[in-house]
């Protein structure tokens, strides 16, 4: 489980680091993003059936960067339109 933790946060600092632009997330929105994005990782994998869950495979990694990339771009545009509410 803590291995699972520390992977999330580096899926969440890659993907911070190819994700173009500045972000304004903090450290731990980038640590719950990656845990996020490792979840949904894990869990193609499994459907897929390379692995379970838990099991640090290289699709499963593929997919955890790819969703945590998206799930920063959508913490990103929500809070972007939150700020914009309150001009």
């Amino acid at each position: 489980m803590i291995g699972f933790i520390v992977f999330g946060l580096v899926v969440g600092v890659l993907a911070r680091l190819i994700k173009p632009g500045k972000q304004n997330l903090s450290l731990v929105a980038t640590l719950l993003l990656g845990l996020a994005g490792s979840v949904i990782g894990g869990i193609v994998a499994s459907a897929l059936g390379t692995g379970d869950i838990f099991e640090l495979n290289i699709l499963g990694a593929i997919v955890a960067i790819v969703a945590a990339v998206l799930l920063i771009g959508v913490a990103e545009g929500l809070s972007g339109r939150n700020k914009g509410a309150r001009v």
